[in-house]
């Protein structure tokens, strides 16, 4: 029979899995004394404990679910990446009425942008394909006005430099030319703040609309605006070469 001791974990991995933060974060969290347990602060690394342990942050009671769960969202334009906002505008958590679990989103897609958004209450998979050491590639459909020349395409696919650094995309192709706006596309493997709009706006575009389509192998493919669905067993098993660098 499994007594306590067996069931114990170390301690930021629990707080990963109750969507509290990234294993890293967690670290940080506890190393600065924000992290009770059963009353104690608790700032050594490799302490561990269990899921029926009273564990704080900050004095609030964390809820670690027993089950995983991993949601494919297609944001429209207008809604913040955020549970909750101080400013009262919407957020993505009124998109996922009904589901018990508290999902956290997986990075950033900004108040007018659109398309793929990954929601899930597990720490450590939101932290793989958010941070651009595991390389998930990203692909957006990105509408700008004006007819965009051979000579920006070419000097935005060798790379260019921005006041945060060099920014080069995977892939980048122009899609198609309507009338006078240009649809480009283009794949990245990271998650710098407004990185798209700010390398276009660099060479003198301003973005239209911006629509992910596409995280690690997972495609938005026909899901309405507004709507989401679980990842399927075959999606997970895309995103399984990420995954497997966690352990």
């Amino acid at each position: 029979m499994m007594n306590h001791d067996d069931m114990k974990e170390r301690l930021q991995k629990l707080l990963a899995r109750a969507g509290v933060a990234s294993r890293r974060a967690a670290e940080e969290m506890i190393l600065a004394g924000r992290v009770t347990v059963n009353g104690r602060i608790v700032q050594e690394m490799g302490s561990r404990a269990t899921a029926q342990d009273d564990i704080r942050v900050d004095g609030k009671r964390i809820v670690i679910e027993q089950t995983k769960r991993y949601v494919v969202l297609h944001k429209p334009a207008g809604y913040m990446t955020t549970l909750s906002d101080p400013e009262k505008r919407r957020t993505v958590k009124d998109l996922i009425p009904g589901i018990p679990e508290r999902l956290y989103p997986v990075g950033r897609l900004d108040y007018e942008s659109e398309g793929l958004l990954i929601m899930t209450n597990d720490g450590d998979f939101a932290y793989c394909l958010q941070h651009p050491r595991f390389g998930v590639p990203k692909s957006y459909r990105v509408e700008i006005p004006g007819v965009i020349s051979p000579e920006d395409l070419k000097t935005l696919a060798e790379g260019i430099h921005l006041s945060d650094g060099w920014f080069k995309p995977l892939h980048l192709g122009l899609e198609k030319t309507i009338g006078n706006n240009s649809w480009i596309t283009l794949t990245i493997a990271e998650g710098r703040n407004r990185i798209i709009r700010r390398a276009l706006d660099h060479l003198g575009y301003t973005v239209r609309r911006l629509i992910r389509v596409a995280i690690g192998g997972v495609r938005i493919g026909s899901l309405k605006k507004g709507a989401f669905r679980d990842l399927t067993s075959a999606e997970m098993d895309t995103l399984r070469i990420f995954l497997k660098k966690l352990s």
